[in-house]
């Protein structure tokens, strides 16, 4: 069985997670502020799309951007691979 499975753009993800910032007049420290970390790097990984914040992490995000879940994460349909049934 043929099967299109969803796979998340990191790169559009982060893009995603600057703008938001942005819009709801958040910086970086802000954030890092929010989460509680020592240094702001998470943040800046996470806004380049080299790494994706952790799903407790999303649902923070999301809350604190007044948006669901899907307006963060930018998935899209990837090649069709062999499923087994």
């Amino acid at each position: 069985m043929m099967s299109n499975i969803p796979v998340i753009n990191m790169v559009e993800t982060g893009q995603n997670i600057m703008k938001l910032r942005e819009l709801n007049g958040l910086s970086v420290k802000d954030l890092q502020s929010i989460f509680g970390f020592t240094t702001p790097q998470a943040i800046y990984k996470w806004q380049r799309g080299t790494a994706l914040p952790t799903v407790d992490n999303l649902v923070v995000l999301a809350t604190v951007f007044h948006v669901q879940l899907e307006e963060i994460l930018a998935v899209e349909e990837h090649d069709s691979i062999q499923v087994s049934a």
